[in-house]
């Protein structure tokens, strides 16, 4: 009795998946070292004093130093891409014209309108950021002196360097910050509620993505911190002041975010920072 021919196997599913993840990370990675890039130009005019004290004290040159720090931002946003992009799939949250680049498919139609949507979104916002900080804040004594302070920089008086930072706002603060941390904590939040009997209908149920969405505006306005204190002394003002006005931001982003998808984010706190860094 002859044993029957083993027929070839298929191609397995999962590895052409892990393929397509692979591809899709790698080129949100590649955006996010071209923003961090261009925005050293900004980085060094704005904390030159700090970047130059901090050399010296590591007994290295400031192009050295430089150099390690856009690598470590490197690894920390390869960390950002593949865990928020592994979070975002079980969410339901989306990427539709990365996918549409990297998968050669179609973008839905109206897309582009939804985009100038955005674009229109991040410009207002950054139009409100101003007028608070204006009214509110910067009759504050310390904010006042932050003000002067930032404002004798060379970041200030040149438009291109904040024209160049704006796209390290737009693409590295929402990979980093939406697609990473939001994702991640929105996942984190949803298991942990899920633990005390909570059953949901949506991969991404509003109430997890409220309490994600303003866990991390505020880990957002936090995060723009060591910026601040590098040109002064950090005073509770000023940290209400980074915390109120970024933190506001971040929710119009991850709101843009869950709506249409993460580009949409991208291309708003990019329109948002056009207006506070170079117009």
């Amino acid at each position: 009795m002859t044993a029957a021919p083993i027929a070839p196997a298929e191609p397995h599913e999962g590895s052409s998946e892990k393929r397509l993840f692979l591809k899709k990370a790698l080129f949100l990675w590649t955006l996010a070292v071209v923003g961090a890039v261009l925005a050293l130009p900004y980085t060094v005019a704005l904390e030159h004093g700090a970047v130059i004290a901090a050399a010296q004290q590591k007994h290295m040159s400031t192009g050295m130093l430089l150099s390690l720090s856009v690598g470590q931002s490197l690894v920390i946003l390869a960390v950002a891409v593949s865990a928020g992009l592994w979070a975002a799939g079980k969410l339901g949250l989306r990427t539709p014209l990365v996918d549409a680049v990297v998968f050669r498919t179609r973008t839905a139609a109206g897309s582009y309108v939804t985009l100038l949507f955005a674009a229109a979104a991040g410009v207002v916002t950054g139009i409100l950021l101003l007028a608070a900080d204006h009214w509110i804040f910067a009759p504050i004594p310390s904010v006042a002196e932050f003000l002067r302070t930032a404002g004798a920089t060379g970041s200030s008086r040149n438009p291109w360097y904040g024209f160049l930072a704006s796209f390290y706002g737009g693409l590295d603060e929402e990979i980093l910050m939406r697609l990473g941390l939001l994702s991640l904590l929105a996942l984190a939040f949803r298991w942990l509620t899920g633990m005390f009997g909570a059953t949901y209908t949506a991969p991404l149920p509003t109430g997890v993505f409220w309490c994600a969405n303003i866990a991390t505006a505020l880990l957002f306005g936090l995060g723009h911190l060591p910026a601040t204190a590098a040109i002064a002394a950090i005073t509770p003002a000023l940290a209400a002041r980074a915390i109120a006005l970024n933190g506001a931001a971040g929710i119009v982003f991850a709101v843009l975010y869950r709506r249409f998808g993460l580009e949409w984010a991208i291309v708003s706190h990019f329109g948002c920072d056009i207006i506070l860094h170079v117009v």
